[in-house]
Formats: C-alpha cells, structure tokens, sequence
C-alpha cells in the first residue's frame, strides 16, 4: 500500500494548482476581464470542445505521473501500457468528431474513460470485488493493488481500494485514493464532493485542486466558483481568489456582490486598473439600465419580485470606491466626472448632460457660494432656460470630500479649498477620516499653511489624534520655519512612543539645522542601536508540522521572485571607445554652433532693421508677431537643432546628475578606491552619525581636503562654455514662447552636479529669472528672488533685484502683495535687526550657510554640554570664525529691507503699518528721497481713509515729507521732472487740481524743451492732466493731449 500511496502523492509535482492549471485557468477567466458575455452563436460547440479539452488536461495529469515515476525506474510500475490497435483507432475518430463537429459523441454524465482491459485485469477486478463483497478487506486491497500495479488508469481499483479504506475508518486515505480515481472519470460533481470533503478535513489546497478540476469540466458552475473563491481568500491566496471572482463575472457581469468581494482582493493585490474597470463598467451597464436613477435591484438568484432600490443596488457607496480608485491612480479628472454623473443620475437628472460643459462645479453648490466675482473658464456653448449661475443640488459630504480632493490634487485649488471647507465646517468626530485626507491632500501640494490648521484640529483630541497626524503636522511646521515648534512635537512623539526612529531621525535632522550637533548625535545613536538590537533578535522559524495525507503541501513557503537579469553590458574597452566617439560628436557640434553664432546674430538684426523701415505699422506689428512665435531665420534654425542636440547629450548623462549633491562631476569614468555598498537607510544613519562627529570635533577643513577634486571640462567642452550654450539656447526659447520648455532645462541644469558652486547656482537662477521676466511669470520671478536672497543672505543687491524684477504693473504688483513673500521678508528683516543688535542671539547654520536664531535657552543647554577638557580644543565660536564660508554679521542698521516691507505695506493699502516700518528706514537713512517719498505716500494715503483720526495732521507730514523728497532729489536737473510729477499726483489725490495742472503742465513743457534725449515722464502727466480735464469739463483740452501725446 505504501507505493501506491506514494504514487498518489506524486500528484503535487504534475497537478499543482499554480504550475499545471494556472494558465489554462487565465485564458479562460481572462486577466482583463471585459465585462460583458460572448456571442452565444456556437456556445454548444465551444462547451463540448472545453470539456474535451478539460477532460484531456485531467488525463494528460495522469499519465505525466506514471511517466515521472516510469524514468525513475519505480519497480512497483514495470508492464508498458495495453493498448491495442481499436483503441487507438477509437480515439482518433473521436478527435476526428470533435474536429469537425459533426457526429460528435454526446458525453454522458459519469460514463467512465480509460484503456480497454485485459482479461488478466478483469478477472481481477472480479476477484478484489468479490472479495469486498464477502468483507474481506485485506484481501480485496491486495487485488486491488496489484491491479493498479499492472493497469493503473483502472478507475474501478482505485473506487474500490477507496471503499476499502473508507469502512477501515482511514478517511484520508480513501479520500486521496478517489482523487486519484476522479482523474479518471470527468464527473464535476464528483470533483464538487471532494473539495467539500478536503475543505473539512482541513486540507485547503487539495480543495482549491479539486475546485479547479470542477472548472475544468464544468465552467458554468457559479457555486463551486464562489466556493473556491472564499476558500482561497480565507488561506490568503489571492491570485486564485482574483481569478474565481472574474470567472464568475463573465457568467454574471456587473454583479454587486461579486464587485463587492473582488474589490478588497484587487486593492490588496494593487491592481487597481482592473477594479476601476470593472466598477467603471458596471456603472456604464446600470445607467443605461435603469436611466432613472430608481429600479429594480439585478438579483439573478432571487425568485421574489425584486423592489425598487436607488441606482438599481449601484448605490452612492460603490460611486464613491470608483472616484477613490480613480483619485489613487492620479485620473482626478475621471474620478470628478463620476462623481458629478454618478450624483447626479441618483438624483434622477441624468438628462441635464449641460453641467458637464462647465469646468468648475456649480452644479453642487451651496448657498453660501457665490460664483459672481469668479467666471468659468468654459461656458456652455448652448445656455438651457432659467439660472445655471449655481445649481444648489445636494451632494452627500463624502462625494463633496472626493471632489475637493481630487480637485486639490489636479491643481485646481480654488475650487478645491471650496469643496475642502464646506467639508471641514462638518463634526471633526464624525468625519476625522475625511478631515485627514483633505490635509494629506493639501500636504502633497506642498500646501503647508492650508494643511497645518487641519493637522492641528485632529491632533488636539485624543479620539481623532494619531502618531501620523502628529508627524505630519511637524513636517508642516518645519516646511513653514517653524522650526522650534516642529522639534517639540517630534520630541513629544518620541516620548509617548520610544521605538520610533522615524521621529528621531526627524528630530536629529531639526537639531542639526539649528547648529545643536550633540543631540542630533545622541538620537542618531539611539536610532543605529535600536536596528542592530532588532537584527540580533531571533526570529521565529516556522515549526515543521505533523505529516499531513494531503495529496499537497499545505503549508506553502512564499514564493520569493528571483531576480536574474542577464544584461548584455560591454566591457571598459567599448565603454571607452563609444564614449570617444560621442565627445567627436559634441565637439563637432559645438564648433558648429560657434560658428554659425555670429552669423545668427547678424541675421536677426537685419531682420530687426528691416521691421523697423516698415511704414505700416499693422504689418509691423504682424512680423513682430511672427518673429516673437518662432518664424526665424535659416542660420537661427540650423543654430537651435545643433544647440538641442548638445543639450540633450549634457541632460541625458547620468553621471553629470548623481543622487548625492556634495559629490562633484568627476568624469566619465572616475577611480573608485573600493566598491560601494547600495545605499539604504543604515547608510544614512551612519553617514548622518558621521556627519554630526564631524562637526562636533571642528574637522570641516580636513573633510573638504578629503574630497576628490573634481573636473572642469565634460567631453572635450568646459563646463562655461556648457552652461554658456544652455543659456542662449533656453532665451531663445523663451523668447519663441516655448517658455516652459526653457524652465525645464534650466531647472534641470540647476541640479547638476557640474554646477555645485554658488557662482554656477546666481548665475542659472538668474537665467530662470529673465526667462520668467520675459514671459510675465512673475511666481516663478519671487521664487527665484527668494531663493538667491536666501542663498546670499546680508546682500542688498539680491533684495534690489527683487524690486528691479518686480517694477510695474497690476500682476507684479499683485505677487509683490502676497503673503507668503510679506512674510518671508519680514523674518529676514528680523534676522537683520538681531544681527545688528543682538549678534548673540544668532546661530550659524553650516548645512544652510546661514544664521538662523539660537533657540530659547541655548546657552544653558551648551554649558551642560560641554566637556570639562573643553580648553583644549576650540569653542563653537573658534570654530565658526575659522570657517571660511561663514558670513560676516552686519554691523549697521539696513534700511533697505525696512524700506521694502514698508512700500509692500503701501501696496497692500495698510498705510498705518507702512508709515511705522518707513519711519524705522528714515531713522536709519533721513536723506534718502526714496524713503521720504514713500513717507509721503502713506501718509497721504492714510489720510485719505475712514479710519484716520487726523487727516489733516497726516496731510501736513505727507507734504513734510514731499518737500523733503524734492530737496533731496531736485538738486539733479534731470530729475526735476520726476519731482514735479510726484507733486502733481499728490495735488491730485486731495483734489487741488489748479496745484496738480501747474506741475503736469511743467513736466511737459520740460519734455518739450529737452533736445538732450533723456526719458521724461511726459506720458504720465498727460494721462493724469487728461483726466483732471475730463473731470472739470474741459474735455477740448483733454482731446488735445490726447492728440499729442496719447497718439499712435
């Protein structure tokens, strides 16, 4: 008996369920499932054909087993199989029926295949059946076995050897010896009654084995399906669990509660394309379906008229699965769509299709919405009867949070934070998850001063606050600065959970920026311990159990997925080779574009004269048009194709952009003094480790001097002249309205490692910037602006370049005003006035090369830490001066940073914060005429207000401050008309307008009189002295500048 149980047990090598069946499985379930049947044209024909294929498979099993065990020369097999010549026969006109579908044998439920069998074997099978009958058990086993042994795909042996077993009270035994007879028989529902009797015996795999066998013979059977399917999910084998579920939606497309199963599988096994899919198409099928938004639930297994249900069972809750599986896969377009139409086909107005041509989301406003200040980027083209401003529909809180997230997440902010904030005017402890989401949301879009009033409502309640929640709100407080906030919230989650290095390595990273290396030392310590006490714990080694009479190993080790990639590399030699023949290539084209340089610039200023002969100006204006969208010359074409080619050659080198930014370019092919180890977190926490010892001992010079000296010249071209043709090649660019491609480049450029060096760093950033001037971008211009005064800090001419940048206009002025910038200045205008006045209380920062604030009781805490040998070796002070990249503090009084916060405040019309601020840069600067003419602005415009007390007090001071400013500036005689300008404004605003006349009047009579050149502010005045004209009832004269001097 123990070789023929050993001979069933050979079933798991050629029966496994995801070696021999896995693919034939997929091709009928389909891994992208369609959602919808087949034509039912030749159903018969195909269902008898995948029977005979099924029947075949099952067989071929079979006889791969006695193959296997015949080469391994098992004595227990020795005679070669009896088949005789009408056997053979037999099975070729039965292929020949199947082939070609006509006079096909109708297979009858149960009828038993196999050879056809020798006397020998029957006489036997006589003899072991008799021997059952008469209850002679071991007698009929021992027939039995020796039947098997002679023939063993003779389904009746194994029966009755299974019998045999069974009335022993041996269950698994017989159950192992009918499996393997049901190989034999193709009866589904035989398979059906061994799966059920191995699921009870606890044997899952053998059950999904037998399950799968069902399929096989019988692909419509729901139930065994869904049997399989919960079984296989129970143990955790997804992938089975996967392919039942899509098996059962082809019979029964869109059903609810299969959606509802297969979903949880298809999110744990990340394959969300295919679960969008699937709900996506069912929503398209119920729709059509029930077009009313109310009908009858689709309950194929209910013989009960069934109800009418909202959207027909597909409910607002399987609405919202889609728009999130949509949102997670970044379709935030789709994921709106859905809910706009799913909500809006559930309120029955599938018909009012028109709101899908609006951009924004009227359709779901509330009332406190108002959309009249705010137009829509696309109007409908066909305007329905009655008031479409807003639709005032209902929307569920859930689908409003699906809106605003995906809304914030595409970008469209304004119309997310709408959305956002009726959602947060909701009970935080009803809807902390959707509050949570929407910060998250905001926290992706770098959107931190949105996000942290969140963070901050979740966190303040136990009920709603987490670990997450506290790391985030701390990672919006360190994004916004607030970097002594941010340290005591890292600090208090790692006193309420010790174990996490996450928050240490955050909080040692804070301490680091603010110059405390000893802490962030301590933590980094703590951290490394805490992993290499958790690698020396002993891990739980799985405990082999007691043997099982599965025909399958139950207890299946993962399966780990071997990475073997045989890459065809070349050798150093070609390396070398092709990387000669590319530096031939780059040089050839560099000489190229060299030379053709100055012939484009000829070429373009011909063009430039010839605009300027053109005596039409509509014409004029039409080539300038055209020159400005790219209609250039031949000599500028050639120029830009060769100058692309090089700069996708410098952008496509890896090594010219390596992950560590503190390395330089050191070639292509750089001596590595020992192989690197990949980069993973213990990397970092040693390097960090490293790093903060560094610091501590003052060994900054001897680290520099360790570095490998980098290379100045990048296939046969210097990296000036690189960065030289990058620049023209991104102007032109710009100036042929491909500016964002221009942007990209140079952003790209920025962060390669050829250009490290703070000279490199102002001179790209100041690239961007002109691009982004050229092209009125003017968020890009006050980042860039941002990013050189931080980079250069105590630099005036950066703050100059920032008004420069910024001169005039609406949109300028606008970003001017914004509050992000108000308050970027105001902290560097507190770091200036602490530098002047309490250089103590300043820090230098050696990660950021910047002084930053000391926090509050520093000195305590470096008393503390200081060593007792402390006078052998240098304080941080020593060591700070000795630093050749420290700054120098300044030692006077800044009023141009004061100046600019003042006018940023006169722009912003806060008139009674600018005079306070201006008043500070005239005490430090009273004969500047700039401060004493912003003086008079707001004073004059402080004046004009509601709320002033004293205006005619303000009135005086402002015109204090004019004469000032006309003392001050009119001692130059081509300023003069400036100062008569600026007199005739004032005079304007307070109405005096016979005052305001007499200085316009002059400004123009001196732009009349000039025959020096120089630019007056003869424009200016005539508008505004037309606009006094106007206004007194003198419009001849108005007509007469206007003529004058408003005239094309």
């Amino acid at each position: 008996m123990d070789t023929i149980m050993n001979f069933a047990q050979e079933i798991v090598d050629v029966s496994d369920p995801e070696s021999s069946g896995e693919e034939s499985e997929d091709s009928r379930t389909g891994s992208n499932y369609d959602g919808a049947g087949d034509d039912s044209e030749d159903d018969g024909f195909e269902a008898d054909y995948e029977v005979v294929n099924a029947e075949k498979e099952i067989e071929g099993d079979f006889d791969r087993l006695v193959q296997d065990i015949r080469q391994r020369n098992d004595t227990s097999l020795t005679k070669d199989w009896d088949i005789t010549i009408q056997e053979q026969d037999a099975e070729f006109l039965d292929d020949l029926r199947a082939a070609s579908g006509i006079g096909r044998r109708k297979k009858k439920k149960g009828r038993t295949v196999g050879p056809t069998l020798s006397h020998q074997v029957k006489a036997l099978l006589g003899d072991g059946n008799q021997a059952f009958v008469d209850s002679n058990l071991p007698s009929a086993i021992g027939i039995m076995q020796e039947v098997i042994r002679i023939e063993p795909r003779a389904a009746q042996a194994w029966s009755v050897l299974a019998q045999c077993f069974e009335d022993l009270k041996q269950p698994q035994k017989a159950l192992q010896l009918r499996i393997m007879a049901a190989h034999l028989r193709h009866d589904a529902e035989e398979w059906d009654k061994l799966a059920m009797q191995s699921k009870e015996l606890g044997y899952h795999q053998q059950a999904l084995y037998c399950y799968r066998k069902v399929y096989s013979l019988d692909p419509s059977n729901v139930g065994a399906l869904w049997d399989r399917a919960s079984l296989a999910k129970e143990i955790g084998d997804l992938r089975t669990a996967r392919h039942s579920l899509l098996a059962i939606l082809k019979l029964i497309p869109h059903d609810l509660n299969v959606l509802s199963e297969i979903r949880t599988i298809l999110i744990e096994l990340n394959d969300l394309v295919t679960c969008a899919d699937l709900f996506q198409k069912a929503l398209d099928y119920y729709q059509a379906r029930i077009p009313s938004g109310v009908g009858p639930a689709l309950d194929p297994g209910s013989s009960t008229l069934p109800s009418d249900v909202s959207g027909g069972g597909f409910n607002l809750l399987n609405i919202l699965v889609l728009a999130d599986l949509y949102n997670t896969l970044g379709e935030y377009e789709k994921g709106i769509q859905v809910i706009k139409r799913g909500c809006r086909w559930l309120q029955g107005r599938m018909d009012q299709k028109y709101w899908d041509l609006f951009d924004d989301d009227r359709e779901y406003d509330t009332e406190s919405v108002d959309r009249s200040g705010r137009g829509s980027d696309k109007e409908p083209t066909t305007r329905p009867s009655g008031n479409i401003d807003s639709g005032r529909f209902t929307l569920d809180v859930n689908a409003r949070h699906r809106l605003a997230v995906a809304r914030i997440k595409m970008g469209d902010v304004e119309e997310g934070i709408m959305h956002a904030n009726i959602v947060l005017n909701e009970d935080i402890f009803d809807y902390a998850p959707l509050f949570s989401e929407i910060a998250d949301a905001y926290f992706e879009r770098s959107m931190f001063t949105e996000a942290r009033p969140i963070y901050e409502m979740l966190g303040a309640d136990s009920s709603t606050s987490s670990v997450y929640i506290l790391m985030q709100t701390a990672g919006c407080l360190r994004a916004l600065d607030e970097i002594k906030e941010a340290s005591e919230i890292y600090e208090h989650v790692r006193t309420a959970d010790p174990n996490n290095n996450e928050a240490k390595m955050k909080l040692a990273e804070i301490y680091e920026i603010l110059n405390e290396p000893r802490k962030a030392l301590d933590l980094v310590y703590q951290v490394i311990d805490s992993r290499k006490r958790r690698a020396k714990e002993p891990q739980a080694t799985p405990v082999p159990g007691a043997p099982s009479s599965s025909l399958f190993t139950e207890d299946r080790p993962a399966k780990s997925k071997s990475s073997s990639r045989s890459q065809n590399r070349l050798s150093q030699a070609q390396l070398k080779e092709l990387e000669a023949e590319k530096e031939k290539e780059v040089l050839k084209g560099y000489r190229r574009v060299t030379d053709i340089w100055e012939a484009m610039l000829k070429e373009r200023e011909e063009a430039e004269v010839e605009l300027a002969k053109e005596e039409n100006w509509k014409a004029h204006v039409k080539r300038m048009m055209e020159v400005g969208t790219g209609k250039e010359g031949p000599m500028e074409r050639e120029w830009m194709i060769e100058a692309e080619k090089l700069v996708e050659i410098f952008r496509e080198t890896r090594n010219l952009f390596l992950a560590s930014r503190n390395n330089p370019f050191r070639g292509m092919f750089p001596k590595r003094s020992a192989p690197r180890r990949p980069k993973n977190q213990e990397e970092d926490e040693e390097r960090m480790a490293s790093r903060l010892q560094l610091d501590l001992e003052g060994e900054k010079l001897s680290r520099r001097a360790n570095k490998v000296d980098g290379v100045d010249i990048f296939r046969g071209v210097s990296f000036k002249d690189w960065l030289r043709l990058i620049m023209q090649y991104c102007f032109i660019l710009a100036r042929r309205s491909q500016y964002e491609l221009a942007d990209e480049v140079l952003r790209h450029i920025l962060m390669s490692n050829a250009y490290l060096t703070s000279e490199y760093q102002v001179v790209i950033r100041l690239a961007l910037l002109a691009c982004a001037i050229y092209n009125k971008n003017y968020s890009v211009v006050v980042e860039q602006c941002r990013k050189l005064i931080t980079q250069n800090q105590f630099n005036n001419e950066m703050y100059r370049l920032l008004m420069a940048s910024l001169s005039s206009g609406l949109r300028p002025t606008d970003f001017f005003i914004t509050s992000t910038l108000q308050k970027f200045l105001f902290r560097e205008m507190k770091l200036i006035d602490m530098a002047t006045n309490n250089p103590d209380a300043l820090k230098w920062n050696p990660i950021n090369k910047r002084y930053a604030p000391a926090p509050t009781g520093r000195k305590s805490a470096d008393v503390q830490d200081e060593p007792e040998d402390d006078s052998d070796g240098p304080g941080d002070d020593v060591v700070s001066t000795a630093n050749p990249e420290k700054l120098t503090l300044p030692t006077k009084n800044n009023p141009l940073v004061v100046a600019i916060y003042g006018q940023m405040c006169v722009a912003a019309k806060s008139y009674q914060s600018a005079i306070f601020y201006l008043l500070h840069a005239y005490d430090y600067c009273p004969n500047d005429p700039m401060i004493c003419l912003s003086l008079a602005i707001a004073s004059i415009g402080r004046a004009m207000q509601r709320q002033s007390d004293n205006r005619h007090h303000l009135i005086a001071q402002g015109m204090a401050f004019l004469s000032k400013y006309r003392l001050l500036r009119g001692s130059d005689p081509a300023q003069l008309s400036e100062v008569d300008f600026n007199f005739g404004r004032a005079f304007q605003q307070l109405g005096l307008h016979s005052h305001a006349i007499k200085h316009y009047e002059r400004v123009l009579e001196m732009a009349e009189n000039d025959q020096t050149g120089v630019e007056h502010l003869a424009k200016e005045a005539a508008y505004n002295l037309s606009l006094v004209y106007v206004t007194t009832g003198a419009t001849p004269l108005a007509d007469r500048l206007y003529r004058r001097w408003l005239s094309l």
